[in-house]
């Protein structure tokens, strides 16, 4: 890196007060034809739905308990740490989305609410409980029908309202049941033991083994952890799996094999995706191109791009790594797959990915993951329900968890060809499973590593993060610039100054194209802290609307997972309207705060998929317990031509580069795929 040094001194800077906001994330499109299994998967999630209502005049243990939920669902805090790695962004629990497309039209219909004599009848139990009456409609939403009599009967089924704790579950089963109750009750061991798969997922794992299931459930207070699991089996709320480990030692050994538990979702999502794969790999591509013009078009390509090419013209399922620079590769692929007349398209998990790649290829065929799958993208389907095409490239390939990754192998049609093309380096997806690590780790097809590295500083810098060094590189032209700090105060205060002043004027980024990321969304200088800065120097107004002014820069969506960046154009009685990506979204009045936030300041879970021509990171003391390899890779290499970094970490970020690799994840898709694949796995 650079000395440490700023772009030219700013003249001036305002701090800024803490502002609330809500996780965003992307929304995906429902599908409309799946097969048996996965419409068994969507009716689960359509079924856990609900906004929460406002709450009023409450206190005590009440107050508490929605304060709890409120803030697991606008991001403050996440929803446990019993599986959840030290990631910087929190996120709200695993409730599933309705799957939508990205940018809602105006005039879009919004989910069914719960009937309101089923909510009626929920508030009355809440209550009686000493619960927050707005609980009810997020409580009808996710335990369905009936559900005010499960919870008379079963009160830990509240456990499954999204950010309800199990200390809260257990105060309202006590108001209900009295003395019937206690921490070996049979209930709720089982709903425990759901909630705690539940956490799991977020924090990447689509199964948990029982060891660390069962010592989990005796951290909660269960006497008898493995009767709880064995309980929660019998009655069908989770799966058990034994996975063959190894080979037998002699003839007369069993082989070894690791106990996993799961919840249904995941399972049946990661082996119809096994499956998927199995598909692609075992079957020969439609011969849809003549083998000689995919060697004509090998051969015009550059470098690894013809390894590429050949490799995908004889193959159902390839895998190509590389940075941003490696971009050039599939898009070349693309072009000529369209010089041969085949169907192509290309997928990225972002709008600001779309456009950048759009920008690469000479044609059409660049969608968004959730616009295909949708429909409001990309080619459409043909008759007999399959996605219309013949190769389809899926960029930022790490981001695919397992059920959007099962969505898309089968919407495949016999015959097609898919590219995963992504930078193993970055940080995983925000849902359950590693999908493109335990692809890479197989072996079974493909794989075309790009040897086109990023250029310059930047290129430079993060190349080296990726293979556990940070390294002192020249940057003539200020490419790279470390900001050091003391504390919080003066970290918010440079920032401001680089966005505001110091970079438009040294380095001729103007603010609106450059990006901050924090390690996190709270603490003294979390993306909260940083976006209220930001916008009373960048964007000042009073905040009509939840806080929210036309012109200020956020980023929204109403599920978890993604984030859609835009611009606030308005407001009025039906909503805050945004421009996103071209397109204009209206949100509804009362789903403001659980999905806009102000968007200056990001956490680097938000910013994968998109670079900007500048960015800042901001590393204050209290960040080091979020620092990791991948953490670092992700944020430094959002910037196109600049980096600033308010470096207030010490030492700990040369270790974090050093030292702290991405966290393990428990996930079952090499176990599945390899009896379907030959020598996966060698």
């Amino acid at each position: 890196m650079s000395t440490p040094e700023t772009p030219e001194e700013p003249r001036s800077a305002d701090d800024g007060t803490p502002a609330e906001g809500a996780q965003v994330s992307e929304a995906e499109a429902e599908l409309a034809a799946q097969r048996l299994e996965r419409e068994r998967i969507e009716r689960r999630k359509a079924e856990r739905q609900g906004p929460i209502e406002a709450g009023t005049k409450l206190s005590g243990t009440a107050a508490e308990l929605l304060a709890a939920v409120r803030a697991v669902e606008s991001g403050e805090k996440p929803p446990a740490t019993v599986f959840e790695e030290a990631r910087p962004a929190p996120r709200r629990p695993a409730t599933e989305p309705v799957r939508r497309a990205p940018v809602v039209p105006e005039g879009s219909p919004v989910p069914a609410a719960p009937a309101e004599g089923t909510v009626g009848e929920v508030r009355e139990v809440l209550t009686r409980g000493g619960a927050p009456a707005a609980l009810a409609a997020p409580a009808a939403a996710a335990l369905g029908e009936g559900s005010a009599e499960l919870l008379r009967e079963d009160p830990w089924q509240l456990l499954r309202v999204p950010g309800v704790r199990p200390e809260q579950a257990d105060g309202f089963a006590r108001a209900l049941l009295g003395g019937d109750t206690g921490p070996g009750d049979e209930r709720r061991g089982r709903a425990l033991t759901v909630w705690l798969l539940e956490q799991a997922a977020p924090a990447g794992h689509t199964a948990l083994e029982m060891a660390a299931l069962t010592e989990a459930l005796g951290r909660q207070g269960v006497p008898d952890p493995e009767d709880a699991v064995r309980n929660a089996v019998a009655e069908g709320d989770v799966l058990v799996f034994q996975d063959a480990i190894g080979e037998a030692v002699g003839e007369d050994e069993e082989q070894p094999v690791r106990v996993l538990v799961g919840l249904e979702r995941c399972a049946l999502a990661e082996e119809s995706l096994a499956d998927g794969l199995a598909r692609l790999i075992n079957s020969a591509p439609k011969q849809d191109g003549a083998a000689e013009e995919w060697e004509r078009a090998a051969a015009a390509a550059e470098g690894s791009a013809a390894d590429l090419v050949r490799a995908a013209s004889g193959h159902g399922l390839v895998l190509h790594t590389g940075g941003e620079a490696a971009l050039a590769e599939p898009a070349a692929l693309l072009d000529a797959a369209h010089g041969m007349g085949l169907r192509a398209w290309a997928a990225t998990h972002s709008p600001v990915g779309r456009e950048r790649f759009a920008s690469r290829v000479d044609g059409p065929g660049v969608a968004t993951v959730a616009g295909l799958l949708s429909g409001a993208e990309g080619p459409g389907r043909d008759p007999e329900g399959a996605l219309a095409v013949d190769l389809l490239v899926v960029l930022d390939a790490p981001q695919l968890d397992v059920e959007t990754a099962a969505l898309l192998t089968e919407s495949l049609p016999d015959g097609a060809r898919l590219v995963l093309s992504g930078d193993p380096a970055v940080l995983w997806s925000v849902g359950p499973g590693r999908v493109f690590a335990d692809l890479l780790a197989a072996r079974a097809c493909p794989q075309v590593a790009s040897r086109r590295p990023d250029p310059g500083p930047l290129g430079e810098l993060v190349s080296g993060i990726g293979v556990g060094e940070l390294l002192q590189v020249e940057a003539p032209e200020k490419e790279v610039v470390i900001v050091p700090v003391r504390d919080a105060g003066e970290a918010v205060h440079r920032t401001v100054q680089l966005v505001a002043d110091s970079v438009p004027r040294a380095i001729g980024v103007p603010a609106e194209e450059t990006q901050v990321i924090a390690p996190g969304h709270g603490g003294a200088v979390g993306t909260r802290v940083l976006n209220a800065a930001l916008k009373e120097r960048l964007n000042p107004g009073p905040g009509r609307f939840a806080g929210f002014d036309p012109g200020d820069r956020v980023a929204w969506s109403p599920a978890p997972g993604r984030v859609l960046p835009g611009r606030v154009v308005g407001a009025d009685a039906e909503g805050l309207r945004l421009d996103c990506a071209g397109g204009t979204v209206v949100v509804p009045r009362d789903r403001v705060e659980q999905t806009v936030r102000h968007g200056w300041a990001l956490t680097a879970h938000q910013a994968v998929g998109s670079r900007w021509p500048a960015a800042v990171v901001v590393l204050p003391g209290d960040a080091v317990p979020a620092l990791s390899r991948p953490w670092i890779y992700t944020a430094f290499s959002r910037a196109d031509r600049h980096l600033s970094v308010v470096h207030g970490v010490d030492q700990a970020l040369q270790r974090a580069v050093a030292e702290v690799p991405a966290k393990p994840r428990t996930t079952r898709l090499p176990v599945l795929l390899a009896p379907q694949v030959p020598g996966a796995g060698e």
